[in-house]
């Protein structure tokens, strides 16, 4: 199927390939970028290969977003346009060890209006997608595939699978952790397999969540139950590769009592509401984000552990940033300029770097054997929770 170019709904021919922007991905964080961008004098490129469906049900690739990327969303024009009633409010977090230890979160307590957001990634997607479409600086190229990108002093020449030629000041890679611009432009990243697998699903519960999530790190891996509207959860079970196997193996009523069993039956009975499937897990870890006309975000900079609930709200961060370098860069200066650049990996390295860390370290210390340092990560479970101040601090620095 050949390429179309969409604008604002309508079509074009092949004439006028040249922008300020080209961002290669039309996902969650390539999107938001390109809708970030709507007030600047930028002329921006979104290259996609599928525009974003909505499901049949209920999407079981599930986001916990958290309320500062929830203002940055709003900040765009695209929180408020979601379907509340897809939508599920965070008030409280329950985290369990696997030897007694205990952990406790609360917005009340913390005296905030929830801790996060659950939100199906394809309404997401779908609301930033019509957000971009809409925009007279944006066109949505699509479906379109990059086939060959030469990055040079003046500007970067990236021509597509069907032969059109475009170029920009700036290229953005948001196509995701196997980035096909980034190994274009040469940029070498350090993988480190987890040899886990995360199992997604959705069900109905027999019990009420009351806005509550869990995380249980278990022998076999960390299991979290994150509300959906209604009587409903997602769950994200992040497991041996081996393991998960067995699990997407079994029938759905096995499934389902071995996902409730493994929950402590905390929502009774379960039923399945979307067929379970799996993912691999694996840290990824770039060198550097931004070099001379193109710039890193989403999982195409890098990934974490699933446990911390944190990825897309990494990758919704990058985008805000780059956006805001952008925004703010002079009209005498190149948008593409490694040393403008610069400002925003910056600004990025940081957050990135503590959550990589944090993450890593946590997946480690809960996926060692049991013994002595069973005993230590859960009596630090039990610590922190005896002491309000660190859990606010927590609180707020996972808000944003």
């Amino acid at each position: 199927m050949l390429c179309t170019l969409v604008k604002n709904g309508g079509e074009r021919d092949n004439a006028g390939m040249d922008y300020d922007v080209i961002i290669v991905g039309g996902g969650l964080a390539g999107l938001a970028l390109a809708v970030a961008l709507r007030r600047s004098r930028l002329s921006v490129a979104v290259i996609e290969n599928r525009a974003p469906q909505r499901p049949e049900g209920w999407d079981a690739r599930i986001y916990a977003i958290s309320p500062a990327n929830a203002r940055f969303l709003d900040a765009i024009g695209s929180w408020q346009h979601l379907d509340a009633t897809r939508m599920a409010r965070v008030g409280k977090m329950s985290v369990r060890g696997d030897a007694g230890g205990e952990l406790e979160f609360s917005a009340y307590a913390s005296g905030v209006g929830e801790l996060a957001w659950i939100v199906e990634s394809s309404l997401l997607q779908r609301e930033l997608w019509e957000s971009a479409k809409r925009q007279g600086n944006v066109e949505l190229l699509c479906p379109a595939a990059p086939a060959l990108l030469d990055v040079g002093d003046g500007e970067t020449v990236l021509e597509l699978a069907d032969r059109r030629s475009l170029s920009a000041k700036l290229v953005v890679a948001a196509d995701g952790a196997d980035s096909w611009t980034r190994a274009a432009a040469g940029i070498a990243v350090d993988f480190q397999p987890y040899d886990q697998v995360g199992v997604v699903a959705n069900f109905t519960i027999e019990r009420p969540h009351r806005d509550t999530a869990w995380q249980w790190f278990r022998a076999d891996g960390v299991l979290a139950y994150l509300p959906l509207p209604g009587n409903r959860i997602s769950i994200v079970w992040s497991t041996r590769a081996d393991h998960a196997q067995e699990l997407l193996a079994l029938d759905p009523a096995t499934f389902c009592a071995h996902v409730a069993a493994a929950g402590d039956r905390t929502l009774g009975a379960l039923t399945l509401l979307t067929p379970p499937a799996g993912f691999p897990l694996r840290l990824m870890r770039a060198p550097h984000t931004v070099t001379h006309r193109l710039a890193l975000i989403g999982d195409a900079a890098h990934t974490i552990h699933p446990l911390s609930g944190h990825g897309i709200n990494l990758g919704f961060q990058d985008a805000k940033s780059l956006a805001e370098t952008l925004l703010d860069c002079p009209a005498h200066v190149d948008c593409g300029d490694a040393q403008w650049l610069r400002r925003h990996e910056r600004a990025r390295r940081e957050e990135v770097i503590a959550l990589q860390s944090a993450t890593h370290g946590l997946q480690r210390l809960f996926g060692a054997p049991q013994g002595p340092l069973a005993l230590t990560r859960n009596l630090g479970l039990n610590l922190v929770n005896r002491l309000p101040v660190i859990k606010d601090v927590l609180v707020r620095y996972a808000m944003g």
